[in-house]
């Protein structure tokens, strides 16, 4: 590859700018988005070798575009690129959520185009933006990519080999079993946490509240710092999903209060036993690793 076109120069594009930049200092690597002193300060940071004044000039001989942007602005990004998209360039996105990209992907590029490779990094940072990029954040973190019956060998191969240089690990699945998988373990959580410091925060009395926070709750609210935008743009896009599990977690919920009302100790004992096992059992199979 010689020149690879990264939309939304954030945390994900900045930190897979440095990447690429480690395993290919000759790519050259032009930068696009909303905000022109993010993308200046990612020329001056050397995270991007340049800027273009439009789609058209940045699209000219691309081998690889890269769309970084929150989930809502992927659709429009897709069909500004599909009129300067060459038969060599591969697209590929950073999405948390992968049904609704690809459906955006076959909506807007053309019929006979097979180089989109829907894609995931599981990794990130309480902090979002350009200066929080960093070298490392890939390293040894999972991948997904979602191909689909429209994806070459080719394309899925290339997209592959470039987050393995970046020092990741590559899974591929289908969008549904992600989409399903990413409900459960990571846009769940987040809203708890959104949730729960929202409640707090509206209380008359917060300040006393978060006057005494400590670590536990730091832990458990963490994510609650990340982007307002991206997640209300995930929440949205994995709709179906998220509200299968937030039925499954109410219902866990319900059993626990009852279980407090009724000061089943040996309920609550199983209940804890069993959350703090798999928890350990996760924590341990990470550590092996």
């Amino acid at each position: 590859m010689n020149k690879i076109v990264i939309f939304g120069v954030g945390l994900i594009g900045g930190s897979l700018a440095i990447a690429i930049r480690q395993a290919h200092p000759a790519v050259e690597i032009v930068g696009l988005g909303r905000d022109g002193e993010l993308l200046h300060a990612a020329t001056e940071l050397g995270v991007i070798d340049r800027t273009a004044a439009s789609i058209a000039e940045a699209m000219q001989d691309a081998d690889l575009v890269v769309i970084a942007t929150p989930v809502a602005q992927i659709r429009a990004i897709l069909q500004a690129i599909t009129p300067h998209l060459q038969a060599h360039t591969i697209v590929t996105d950073v999405g948390s959520t992968k049904s609704d990209v690809l459906a955006y992907a076959r909506q807007a590029l053309p019929a006979d185009y097979r180089g989109f490779v829907a894609g995931h990094p599981i990794a990130g940072a309480e902090k979002t933006g350009v200066t929080a990029a960093r070298d490392g954040l890939f390293h040894h973190k999972h991948v997904v990519l979602t191909p689909d019956a429209h994806t070459s060998a080719q394309a899925l191969q290339s997209v592959q080999s470039l987050w393995e240089s970046a020092g990741a690990k590559v899974v591929c699945m289908s969008a549904q079993q992600h989409d399903a998988i990413f409900a459960a373990v990571s846009h769940l959580p987040h809203l708890l946490a959104f949730a729960l410091v929202n409640e707090l925060a509206s209380r008359d009395n917060q300040v006393e509240l978060f006057r005494f926070a400590a670590s536990g709750f730091r832990d458990f609210t963490r994510i609650a710092g990340s982007s307002p935008e991206m997640w209300r743009d995930i929440t949205l896009a994995n709709r179906s999903a998220l509200l299968a599990e937030l039925d499954a977690y109410q219902k866990q919920l319900r059993q626990l209060q009852t279980l407090i009302e009724h000061q089943d100790s040996a309920g609550l004992l199983a209940m804890f036993e069993h959350a703090s096992q798999a928890r350990n059992t996760w924590a341990e199979s990470l550590q092996s690793q």
